[in-house]
């Protein structure tokens, strides 16, 4: 799925263009680390079985009881709420189940379609980090937004 939307993901993620069968294998396998660390994990997103995408949390700060999503999906399969559908999913699983205070989504400022997804679930922008991240030849922008548990109580009834 890397391979035939390369171009695509290569807009917004930096690790796209360079993505090889190795680097695919070694973020399998730090994802089922970070799951055996109770830090979190990623998984698939499928449409009709073939998997067109994936999401997860980074790192969970228990301390703080905090964590970030992040998502990518198959230009092909965007506009059908696939995404939507399991950012809530996972927010509401943070939330409710492991009781966390605070999720936070970050979106290239220019990622019109990703920034849209927290934005219909409710969270709140929270300001722009300039410059945050290096892809390509170029550095992008991130427009910050997360979600208190109290406010997804609020809007979750």
């Amino acid at each position: 799925m890397v391979s035939a939307n390369r171009e695509y993901l290569a807009q917004w993620m930096p690790w796209a263009a360079g993505q090889t069968l190795e680097n695919t294998l070694e973020f399998i396998r730090s994802t089922r680390r970070l799951l055996a660390d109770n830090q979190g994990f990623q998984t698939a997103i499928t449409d009709d079985g073939r998997i067109v995408g994936t999401l997860g949390f980074h790192r969970i700060d228990w301390e703080n009881r905090s964590t970030s999503i992040g998502y990518w999906i198959a230009e092909s399969s965007q506009g059908h709420g696939i995404v939507t559908r399991a950012v809530h999913a996972l927010a509401d699983h943070a939330f409710r189940i492991w009781e966390l205070n605070r999720i936070e989504i970050r979106a290239g400022r220019e990622n019109e379609r990703s920034r849209a997804i927290p934005a219909r679930l409710g969270f709140q922008e929270e300001g722009v980090l300039r410059q945050a991240e290096h892809v390509g030849d170029r550095f992008v922008d991130h427009v910050v937004y997360a979600m208190l548990a109290e406010d997804w109580r609020m809007i979750s009834r």
